[in-house]
């Protein structure tokens, strides 16, 4: 029973991984209305502006997180302006065209100032060592992970809950033509919605660096797993992201343990499913 309860704290661990992604990911679609598949690029980008500032240059790890997350977000703020401002009406083909071909840039771009290899910087100190758990060492960085999961999910809810800025963008995302007769600037609105995003994938990213090694092509992994989680959850639903974000990370984790020869196959027959059963999501709407 030990070990179980064991694994479950693992992949809670991992499901918040999943739901840093998945919130931004989740964030643009609700807002903006865009599928944006370049969204794991930008995790991947967080992590080697976070590996390249603690890692090489030595400075303080959390310093290293912040900087990633802004550079990261003004990164967001210029693909907003100059691609995505432009294809927020089209169909939905269009929108993954274009941020696939995103996708390959951004990993290119990786490769060319980073090179191919694997990547894994050290645990900052304040973070290192374990802690025992149902009778075997569990990582202080994965209780760390855990507590930050949670505080992002309730720091997201108040502010687009509890904020005047979050009802602007909860009036913009009902009805953009509305929301710039009563004076919204809409394009700005919706370009902070697109950076806060993209801060958040950074955001994920950086705090993976200590556990997973980086490397080119971790956005499209990362992207896949974030697309299964908000199709179970329900596009566009924040709960719904969270909530999938732990079914996702708890089934990959006890397949692992129990199936390791469907740890990849199970979450996508769990998507289908839903698909099938439900395709609004568990949490969506109609």
């Amino acid at each position: 029973m030990e070990s179980y309860l064991y694994q479950g704290l693992v992949g809670l661990t991992y499901s918040m991984y999943l739901w840093l992604l998945a919130a931004g990911l989740t964030i643009a679609f609700g807002v903006l209305g865009v599928l944006n598949f370049s969204h794991g690029a930008l995790f991947m980008l967080g992590a080697y502006l976070a590996f390249t500032i603690y890692g090489v240059f030595g400075i303080n790890f959390w310093l290293a997180v912040l900087i990633s997350a802004l550079g990261v977000a003004l990164v967001g703020a210029v693909m907003e302006r100059f691609f995505f401002r432009h294809i927020y009406r089209l169909e939905l083909p269009f929108q993954l065209l274009l941020t696939y071909g995103l996708v390959l840039v951004i990993d290119d771009v990786v490769k060319i100032i980073w090179g191919g290899a694997f990547l894994v910087p050290p645990i900052p100190p304040l973070l290192d060592g374990a802690v025992p758990l149902f009778g075997r060492p569990f990582p202080v960085y994965n209780l760390f992970i855990l507590a930050v999961g949670v505080l992002v999910g309730v720091l997201i809810w108040l502010l687009f809950d509890k904020t005047w800025w979050g009802k602007m963008v909860r009036a913009a995302a009902w009805s953009r033509e509305m929301g710039a007769t009563l004076g919204m600037n809409v394009p700005r609105v919706f370009t902070l919605v697109f950076m806060f995003a993209a801060a958040l994938a950074a955001l994920g990213g950086a705090l993976s660096i200590p556990m997973r090694p980086v490397s080119p092509g971790l956005g499209i992994a990362m992207i896949v797993q974030a697309f299964i989680v908000t199709v179970i959850g329900g596009l566009g639903n924040l709960q719904g992201a969270f909530l999938g974000a732990i079914i996702v990370g708890m089934l990959t984790t006890y397949s692992t343990m129990l199936f390791p020869l469907f740890e990849l196959f199970l979450p996508y027959v769990l998507m289908a499913a839903v698909l099938i059963l439900r395709p609004q999501g568990l949490l969506g709407g109609r």
